[in-house]
């Protein structure tokens, strides 16, 4: 039902309901990130745990086997795919997939800033907005220290003249029988891969919090 305004500003109440919503959005971006402790307790764990069995892990394998070593774990198929899956010890004095080999400084040093990072957006709320972001957040800090630890040479491993600053690589899968060689790696490098990942699918879902609507003006 339609009135006639009389003596009164037609504007006036969505003005102010106007202002109001505006006002509300304004507090809404200045107001802080909410930071519940849970979140931050298993960011802890996860980052934690996934560098002690990282670099537990490579402990165990490299004093078993020794270097180079070598043991067949499982040959099999998986979705008539033929995979051979072992165990074999390699020092990788490189990045992912053995790229930039002989750089292990430059590594250590991007690792050393990647962790300065994460630490930034843990102190700011960021790393842990989302379950989502938490768990990315977790594995990438894991897969970060765990690779560093070895960068630096802190497993003491040496070659017999010097020490050896490089990281310890021992899952190996070939496909195809024989076919394909995935890169040999370790479980600080899932964890990178996975936290990467993770972040780029969640940058195509962000929201848009401020959508535009068109100004309804009741009479």
């Amino acid at each position: 039902m339609r009135t006639e305004a009389r003596g009164t500003s037609l504007s006036s109440p969505s003005l102010t309901s106007s202002n109001t919503v505006g006002d509300n959005s304004a507090l809404e971006m200045n107001r802080p990130l909410k930071r519940p402790a849970l979140r931050y307790a298993v960011f802890a764990v996860l980052s934690l745990s996934g560098l002690a069995w990282d670099l537990w892990s490579k402990w165990a394998v490299f004093n078993w086997l020794q270097v180079p070593g070598q043991f067949k774990v499982w040959k099999g198929s998986v979705l008539g795919i033929p995979i051979n899956f072992e165990l074999a010890t390699t020092f990788n004095l490189g990045a992912l997939w053995g790229l930039g080999q002989g750089q292990t400084w430059l590594f250590a040093s991007l690792s050393i800033l990647a962790i300065g990072v994460i630490g930034y957006f843990l102190w700011t709320g960021q790393a842990i907005e989302s379950w989502w972001l938490t768990v990315a957040s977790g594995l990438l800090l894991a897969g970060t220290m765990g690779n560093l630890y070895d960068r630096l040479g802190l497993h003491g491993w040496n070659d017999g003249k010097s020490q050896i600053y490089g990281v310890r690589d021992f899952l190996d899968f070939v496909f195809f029988d024989g076919g394909f060689h995935w890169a040999t790696f370790n479980f600080a490098d899932s964890y990178l891969v996975t936290g990467a990942i993770m972040l780029v699918l969640h940058s195509f879902w962000q929201p848009n919090t401020n959508p535009s609507r068109p100004a309804v003006i009741e009479r």
